[in-house]
């Protein structure tokens, strides 16, 4: 077994317990729809975080040819998937016996932490080419970085609904976009 087939191991676990979250938030909603308060938003984000972690598995697979792993290598890599993870956590609410599930309360009771987690994500996302490549993205890559930082930001600061609706729209279309000019095809 090679370094990246040992260590992938735990990445795709963290990985897989988002999706795991996030499938098991929508079997709630299921079995819980007459106590539902539907807001769109949260189910967007709900999709468009499940393109993401099929994209960061997706990519990952690049990783095979890093033959130098350090501890911080490896570390920054996990600090991605563990931040993924915890999104996973916020964007939908705990699914209580009888209560009403109210989306778009949870929504804004949680989207600055949310916000300031798709920042950090960004971050680590950057910190991880510069420890294991030595520098930065493309600038195709670099770009889309940076406009989702600046809506995560904007996400961060504002309660604004019309903002929170269009920045979920733009986001999957952005997601959509970034896959298809960067990680069509495996490589």
């Amino acid at each position: 077994m090679d370094e990246f087939s040992y260590l992938s191991v735990l990445l795709s676990i963290i990985l897989g317990l988002a999706v795991t979250e996030i499938l098991t938030g929508f079997r709630g909603l299921l079995q819980a729809r007459g106590r539902v308060v539907l807001y769109w938003p949260s189910l967007l984000w709900c999709f468009t975080l499940l393109v993401i972690y099929a994209q960061t598995w997706w990519s990952m697979f690049g990783l095979r040819t890093q033959r130098d792993w350090s501890f911080a290598g490896f570390a920054v890599v996990l600090v991605h998937m563990i931040l993924l993870y915890m999104q996973a956590g916020l964007v939908l609410p705990a699914m209580e016996a009888r209560e009403q599930i109210d989306l778009r309360a949870n929504y804004f009771a949680q989207h600055r932490w949310f916000f300031s987690l798709a920042l950090l994500v960004v971050g680590v996302s950057l910190a991880k080419d510069l420890v294991l490549s030595g520098h930065l993205p493309d600038t195709t890559n670099l770009t889309f970085h940076g406009a989702f930082a600046v809506l995560a930001a904007a996400g961060v600061i504002t309660r604004a609904d019309w903002f929170h609706k269009i920045f979920a729209v733009l986001a999957a279309a952005l997601m959509a976009l970034y896959i298809g000019l960067l990680f069509m095809r495996l490589s």
